[in-house]
């Protein structure tokens, strides 16, 4: 069953505690703040019943409900090409990049589904809970988001030896559940429905097996004893001058869990670090995909905010400006081809579920991040200075000096000054503004710093192939090319290869 955005919209009016800019908030559907995003998440949830994009969107289950694309468990690469064809359009429909939209932590949850048998062995207890869960996000499509990461606190000190509080953990147990305390950092937190809420880091020696910080649960944010307290929000500016920020803010929270209950139902996994840690290593597995592919429709528009810029100043012909349109275009190619090519290569998971080829899809993750700010600077450098000193709409409008900004913004009847001020003005908040600003470091962080991506890389790459090519051109002994590479990965390695034929990769998309 697949929710409408009105029926999103009233979900979240369940007198959750919310703070934003000083205030208490009443209503988050409504709220300046949150409306917008909150409209966008609406919109995407009515665009599964739309008849223009609903057979893309949405499946039939076994249940024969219709339920969307974006959560349903990948069990063949032709699911994985849905889910990019559902994402592509989605993001196409909206006019822009979200990247808490449900699919993302959809991905962890399948990354529990993976890990029953070995959660099984370690704690069989909470089996039927993450069946459950997967079952409920499946069917019902509540608006499910990820809580990760930590105040941290003093990370050269244990939790023990500080505010023990720091670091989300439980305090005491109930015939009901658990009591949790401490805090986590979501986006998305104030308009979700709830929250796949684990550890970010192991806090506990590493030959201790019970932890009260290792913990993973669903979280209802309406919860008694939740506190979110959001940063403030970019949606209060003119849109005329901020039209991404003020549609696509997706305000970040620091949610408080001030003795809040956790029903048995919803614990995932309890006290054990093993478990954790499993959890920890294969977080991303599926999640990765739906990370690079916002990155695709981020370089896409930088790519069309800098040819624009380049045509409307007639430089377009100039070979300078042709060579970083060019690599903007490569960025873009790169990106697309880790997705297509972990398509194309899927592996399958120890669940028995379908995974994206784990090695292309970590390098993928990698590039994708790691050349986003060279991308920028070059859209910053295509748009040139005018970027960042043209007035606002409302001066464009002023009646004693419109006449002059329509002078010396017009270039000819095609480039009209209202349009070279909406380019100008959608290209500084794409680069160049405080949100902009604020995106780029999001993306820094958003699936971990950059040495976990790289150590990712490091554990799904075959070396030794090249070892043992090496090997056999230099005519090294048998003792040597007998050597492998000592990685650790608590995640049991890759899964099974399910090969590709010219179709997969011929496939349009």
């Amino acid at each position: 069953m697949i929710r409408t955005g009105e029926e999103y919209r009233e979900s979240i009016k369940d007198g959750r505690e919310v703070y934003i800019e000083g205030d208490k908030v009443k209503d988050v559907a409504t709220h300046p703040a949150f409306k917008p995003i909150v409209d966008v998440r609406a919109q995407i949830y009515d665009m599964q019943h739309s008849a223009s994009t609903k057979d893309v969107m949405t499946y039939k289950a076994d249940n024969n409900e219709e339920c969307a694309i974006a959560l349903k468990l990948p069990r063949s690469q032709q699911d994985w090409w849905d889910k990019k064809n559902a994402t592509e359009m989605m993001m196409n429909k909206i006019g822009g990049v979200v990247t808490r939209v449900g699919d993302e932590t959809a991905g962890e949850m399948w990354s529990l589904y993976d890990a029953q048998i070995a959660l099984n062995e370690v704690n069989p207890e909470f089996a039927d809970n993450i069946k459950n869960h997967i079952d409920n996000i499946v069917i019902n499509d509540p608006f499910n988001v990820t809580a990760n990461t930590d105040p941290k606190g003093d990370r050269s000190k244990t939790p023990q030896a500080q505010d023990p509080d720091m670091l989300l953990h439980v305090v005491r147990e109930t015939d009901r559940g658990i009591i949790v305390r401490g805090a986590k950092f979501e986006t998305a937190a104030a308009y979700a429905n709830q929250a796949f809420t684990k550890p970010t880091i192991a806090n506990w020696a590493a030959d201790t097996k019970f932890s009260d910080y290792a913990v993973g649960f669903i979280c209802d944010l309406s919860s008694a004893g939740i506190k979110i307290i959001c940063r403030d929000g970019f949606a209060g500016k003119n849109p005329m001058d901020y039209p991404i920020a003020t549609k696509f803010d997706e305000v970040e929270a620091l949610v408080v869990f001030n003795d809040v209950e956790i029903p048995w139902e919803n614990v995932l996994f309890y006290r054990n670090t093993k478990a954790a840690m499993f959890i920890r290593s294969t977080l991303h597995r599926y999640s990765a995909f739906a990370y690079i592919q916002r990155n695709l429709k981020v370089a896409e528009l930088l790519i069309g905010a800098s040819i624009l810029n380049v045509q409307q100043t007639g430089t377009d012909n100039q070979p300078a400006v042709q060579e970083r349109l060019a690599k903007l275009a490569c960025y873009r190619e790169g990106i697309d081809a880790h997705l297509i090519s972990s398509i194309a290569m899927a592996e399958e998971s120890p669940g028995g579920l379908t995974m994206p080829n784990q090695s292309l899809l970590y390098a993928g993750r990698v590039f994708a991040c790691s050349q986003l700010y060279e991308m920028i600077n070059i859209a910053r450098e295509l748009g040139g200075g005018q970027v960042c000193l043209t007035p606002s709409f409302d001066t464009f409008n002023h009646k004693e000096v419109k006449p002059w900004l329509d002078k010396f913004y017009s270039l000819n009847d095609q480039w009209s000054a209202e349009d070279r001020r909406k380019l100008l003005a959608y290209s500084r908040d794409l680069c160049n503004s405080d949100y902009a600003g604020h995106r780029l470091t999001f993306q820094e962080f958003a699936q971990s710093p950059r040495f976990a991506h790289l150590a990712s890389v490091y554990h799904h790459f075959d070396f030794d192939g090249p070892v043992d090519l090496v090997c056999q051109a230099a005519g090294l002994s048998e003792s040597l090319q007998s050597n492998k590479l000592k990685k650790t990965n608590i995640a049991g390695g890759h899964g099974a290869f399910l090969g590709t034929t010219a179709d997969n990769l011929n496939r349009k998309i």
